[in-house]
C-alpha cells in the first residue's frame, strides 16, 4: 500500500513538471503554423494591392540581395522620367568606369562602346531584363552626375519609401570588389548592398504601384540588344526564367501571370528573385533570398505563388450601402430632421484565406472631429457628407500584418450620409429651445415634487 502511495505522489509530482516546463517552452504564433518547405533563407509572400503579407520566414534578416537591388535604380529612373529630368531619347555617352565594367563577361552585361551613344531606353531594357551591370551604372551617371551620388539618392529613397532594413553602397548588387577600385566613395571595397526580404517586398511594392510600366519591360522574355561590338548584336534572355513566354529549355519553370520582376545573385548572396505573378485580378509578390542554385529560386517561388493563388482570394466583405447594425444612423442637431442614415460609399473587398469569410466582422470608425460631444453631425447635411469609414477586424489566427504600419488604411472605404438634412428656420429653432426650456422646467418641478413625498 505505501509502495503503490510513493508511485503515485511521483507520477504526480513527474506531471507538475512538466506541466510547468511546457508553459516556459517558446511557442510559435498560429500564423507560423503554415509549412511550406522552402529551401531558402528566407521569404516572403505579398498581396500586391493592400501589402498584406500572406506569408513570411526569416523577413527580416539582412541579406545581400544582389541585382535585386537594380529595382531601387529603375524607380529612381522611372521618378526621373516621370518629373522630366530625363529622357527615354535623350542620348548618353558611356564613360571609362561604365566602359571597363561592361566588358567584364564574367557578370551580366551588354558589351557597350565608348563610339557609341546609347538612348536612356536602350540602357534601361538592357539593365531590366538582361541586368546588365555597366548599363545600370551608365544610368546612375545620368540620373546623379555619379554613381556615389546615385547611393546617397537610394538610400534616402529607401528611407522615404520605409524599407527600414537597407544598406545600398552601388547601384547594381554586385559587390565593391568587382568594381575594378571604382566603387563609390565612401564604401567599403568589399561591401555588398543588404535587404531584408521584407523591405525588398516593399521595394518591389512600390515600384510597381508606382510605376506599373516597370511591366511592360520585366515581361520581355527574349529582345536583341543591336549596339554591340562593332555592331554586333546581342540577344538578351530574361534571367526570370518563370515568364509564361521564355524560350527552350527554361520553359518547364515558366509559370501562368508572371511578368516580373527583378532575379540576383552574388558568390555573397547565393541565388534570389522578387517575382510577381497576377491572376483573376489578384497581384501577389514574392521574395526568396538565398537559395542554392539558379534555378532553385524559381522552384522555391513557385511554392510561394501555388500557396498564393491556391488559398488566397480577393473577397468582397462588405458590399455598397452597407449598414452596421445598431449604427445605422446619426442623430443631427438643428436640422428639419433629427437623424439621418449612414452607410458605406462602396464594398469593401480584401484577400481572404480560403473558408475564412465569417473571421472578418465589420467595424464603423466615426470621425470626431466632424461630430459633436453627443455624437451628432450639425446641420446642414449633405447627401454623401463622409462621416468615416468602414473597415473590419480579422478574428483568426493568420494574421502576418501589413508591410506598411499604415497598411491597414487601404482596407477601408468611406461611410457618408445616405441624404441631405436642411437646416430648420429660426422660428422652428426657437420653438425648439422653448420647449426644451419647458421640458427641462416641467422635469425639474417634477423631481421636486418626488423629492417631497421620497
Amino acid at each position: 500500500m505505501k509502495k503503490l502511495k510513493k508511485l503515485l505522489i511521483y507520477n504526480l509530482l513527474t506531471l507538475l513538471m512538466f506541466t510547468s516546463l511546457a508553459s516556459y517552452l517558446p511557442t510559435k504564433p498560429a500564423s507560423a503554423a503554415v509549412e511550406l518547405g522552402l529551401e531558402a533563407e528566407a521569404a516572403i509572400l505579398v498581396d500586391a494591392n493592400s501589402g498584406k503579407i500572406l506569408y513570411e520566414m526569416n523577413a527580416d534578416m539582412t541579406l545581400p540581395p544582389a541585382s535585386m537591388s537594380k529595382m531601387m535604380t529603375e524607380y529612381l529612373l522611372l521618378e526621373a522620367i516621370n518629373d522630366k529630368k530625363v529622357s527615354w531619347q535623350q542620348e548618353v555617352s558611356i564613360s571609362d568606369y561604365v566602359y571597363r565594367i561592361s566588358q567584364n563577361t564574367s557578370l551580366s552585361n551588354v558589351p557597350l562602346r565608348k563610339d557609341v551613344k546609347y538612348t536612356v531606353q536602350e540602357l534601361y531594357e538592357s539593365m531590366a531584363i538582361y541586368s546588365a551591370n555597366g548599363s545600370t551604372i551608365a544610368l546612375a551617371e545620368v540620373i546623379a552626375g555619379s554613381e556615389t551620388n546615385f547611393v546617397k539618392m537610394m538610400n534616402d529613397k529607401a528611407a522615404e519609401l520605409q524599407l527600414e532594413d537597407y544598406e545600398f553602397v552601388n547601384s547594381t548588387g554586385l559587390n565593391n570588389s568587382d568594381l575594378l577600385g571604382m566603387h563609390p566613395k565612401g564604401t567599403g571595397e568589399d561591401r555588398e548592398n543588404m535587404l531584408s526580404a521584407r523591405a525588398t517586398a516593399k521595394l518591389a511594392y512600390h515600384l510597381i504601384n508606382d510605376y506599373p510600366e516597370v511591366l511592360d519591360t520585366a515581361s520581355i522574355p527574349l529582345k536583341k540588344f543591336t549596339k554591340g561590338i562593332e555592331g554586333e548584336g546581342i540577344s538578351m534572355l530574361n534571367w526570370n526564367a518563370m515568364l509564361p513566354d521564355i524560350p527552350g529549355y527554361l520553359q518547364q519553370f515558366a509559370y501562368e501571370g508572371v511578368d516580373g520582376l527583378k532575379t540576383g545573385s552574388t558568390s555573397l548572396a547565393g541565388y534570389c528573385f522578387t517575382g510577381t505573378a497576377e491572376r483573376n485580378g489578384m497581384r501577389l509578390i514574392s521574395v526568396v533570398m538565398r537559395t542554392n542554385s539558379q534555378y532553385a529560386r524559381f522552384e522555391e517561388t513557385k511554392k510561394l505563388f501555388d500557396y498564393g493563388f491556391s488559398n488566397f482570394s480577393e473577397k468582397e466583405l462588405f458590399p455598397a450601402n452597407y449598414q452596421l447594425e445598431g449604427q445605422t444612423t446619426l442623430d443631427v442637431e438643428k436640422g428639419k430632421e433629427k437623424e439621418v442614415q449612414i452607410a458605406s460609399s462602396e464594398s469593401l473587398k480584401t484577400v481572404v484565406k480560403s473558408n475564412e469569410e465569417e473571421l472578418y466582422e465589420p467595424k464603423l470608425v466615426l470621425d470626431a472631429s466632424i461630430l459633436g460631444e453627443e455624437q451628432q453631425l450639425v446641420a446642414p447635411v449633405e447627401k454623401g457628407q463622409k462621416v468615416g469609414y468602414l473597415t473590419y477586424e480579422y478574428k483568426g489566427d493568420n494574421n502576418y500584418g501589413y508591410l506598411f504600419d499604415n497598411g491597414d488604411v487601404t482596407e477601408m472605404v468611406d461611410v457618408v450620409t445616405s441624404a441631405g438634412v436642411e437646416k430648420a428656420n429660426w422660428f422652428a429653432l426657437t420653438m425648439g429651445a422653448i420647449g426644451g426650456f419647458f421640458a427641462d422646467l416641467w422635469s425639474s418641478v417634477l423631481n421636486g415634487v418626488k423629492g417631497i413625498f421620497s
